[in-house]
């Protein structure tokens, strides 16, 4: 997507990728966009512009204007070129992107939650941890999932020790 944009303008000299960092984190703590910050910031090579391919996998809420505000020019296919936050539609469609991004980091949160309360209240499963002080986790005797009772798995609760 990255190479499409800037066709005929230019090229891309690097590529950095924070797989696996939550797009929470801001860049300064992120491995490889640190390592983009930092070779801006004392590069000897002309580098014109940071090209970002997807805006919700880059930034969320407010990561993008202080981003762009330090940074060198700043291409999305969502502006179909360089992001000019003087120009009202841009600021208007950063928003958007910014936005979407946080919902769907909240969304992710709560099904996580409501798969564990899930768990926690309709098959019985332990979901770890250590049990409340001076409690012991004891046999309940066989899963009430006719299933995994077939499998041999049982059930366990809590009590006072």
């Amino acid at each position: 997507m990255a190479n499409d944009l800037i066709a005929g303008h230019g090229r891309i000299i690097a590529a950095y990728f924070d797989a696996g960092t939550s797009r929470r984190v801001p860049w300064p703590q992120r491995t490889h966009a640190a390592r983009l910050m930092a070779e801006i910031a004392g590069s000897d090579k002309p580098i014109d512009a940071i090209v970002v391919g997807e805006y919700e996998r880059a930034f969320t809420g407010s990561q993008f204007t202080t981003l762009h505000a330090w940074c060198v020019q700043l291409w999305l296919p969502e502006t179909g070129g360089p992001v000019d936050l003087g120009n009202r539609d841009h600021r208007a469609l950063m928003s958007l992107p910014a936005t979407q991004s946080q919902r769907e980091v909240l969304r992710a949160r709560h099904r996580v939650l409501a798969a564990m309360h899930n768990q926690a209240t309709q098959q019985g499963r332990y979901l770890g941890g250590r049990p409340p002080y001076d409690y012991q986790l004891a046999d309940a005797g066989p899963h009430p999932n006719p299933a995994d009772a077939r499998w041999g798995r049982r059930t366990s609760m809590t009590g006072p020790g």
